[in-house]
């Protein structure tokens, strides 16, 4: 997983690996290695994501497939552009 701006900050870190099937496990697992840290809970809501170069969108994290070594982009809102 690769953070990005605010998401970077609150997380401590630029990326760090996951082992899940879906974006929601991959997500569940990121807030609970970071509980010690509420607010990156509350930045993962306002995020995007990019699975692989493809935007998530709307859908539902748990049908996003993740591939083993594949990426996840975590992109908090910006302003600019």
């Amino acid at each position: 997983m690769r953070y990005w701006a605010a998401a970077k900050a609150a997380a401590g870190t630029a990326e760090e690996p996951y082992a899940a099937a879906t974006l929601a496990e991959a997500l569940d697992a990121a807030r609970a290695a970071h509980a010690a840290n509420p607010e990156f809970a509350r930045v993962l809501l306002r995020c995007s994501f990019l699975v692989d170069g493809e935007p998530v969108g709307t859908r539902d994290h748990g049908t996003v497939p993740l591939a083993e070594g594949g990426t996840v982009e975590v992109l908090p809102p910006f302003a600019g552009g």
